[in-house]
């Protein structure tokens, strides 16, 4: 195995990370609802949900496509080991890269502590699969709960422009319930004792 600062994986965490933090430059930009314009705080919090949405759809449909084509991934999640997979999960490391840095710079880390947690574990599962090729199907599995964060973070959003009245936001919460226990909880029953690392990152992601 490569130094750790000579690791051809750290250019794709690099990449990932700078695209990410390009990618909310550029979605700053975009009109915001009025209810959300008015307070600084819910501002940013509308544009650190709309790069998370961004993540969640690629990630979730990226992960759905990686089992399609290596279904072994889904049971030797320690040993089983795909290009795709590999590059999904440098790129959602490069995400919580980026999220971690905008909540400590925008001063968000007592209010966001949650996020936090989440992060530094779902980051500790990935670096097992990127630097140690270790549990690259763990963090694959783990990113299929992206596909139901689709869902929560519409949801947030909407809760955030004080739309929970909607009839969209009424049904948005018990399809994202029955997404969270489809995607967490048949797989958290049959996971070996080796991947309860990938699995505790996976459940704690229900609290974003």
């Amino acid at each position: 195995m490569p130094p750790l600062l000579l690791h051809p994986a750290l250019p794709l965490l690099l990449g990932a990370t700078l695209t990410f933090r390009a990618l909310r430059r550029a979605l700053s930009r975009l009109p915001l609802p009025a209810h959300v314009r008015a307070d600084p705080l819910r501002t940013w919090r509308w544009h650190n949900l709309l790069v998370s949405f961004a993540h969640s759809i690629v990630s979730g449909i990226w992960a759905l496509l990686c089992v399609w084509q290596t279904p072994e991934l889904l049971v030797e999640i320690e040993t089983a080991w795909s290009l795709s997979g590999y590059l999904l999960v440098c790129l959602s490391a490069g995400y919580f890269i980026h999220d971690t840095v905008d909540i400590v710079v925008s001063h968000q880390a007592r209010a966001s502590w949650e996020y936090l947690v989440h992060h530094i574990m779902a980051m500790g599962a990935f670096f097992s699969g990127i630097f140690l090729t270790r549990f690259v199907g763990g963090g694959v599995l783990t990113l299929l709960v992206e596909v139901s964060n689709i869902f929560l973070t519409i949801r947030m959003m909407m809760k955030i422009n004080n739309a929970q009245d909607h009839l969209l936001y009424q049904v948005n919460k018990y399809v994202n319930l029955k997404g969270d226990l489809s995607v967490c909880c048949p797989r958290a029953l049959t996971a070996p004792v080796s991947g309860t690392g990938i699995m505790v990152p996976l459940c704690i992601s229900f609290v974003k």
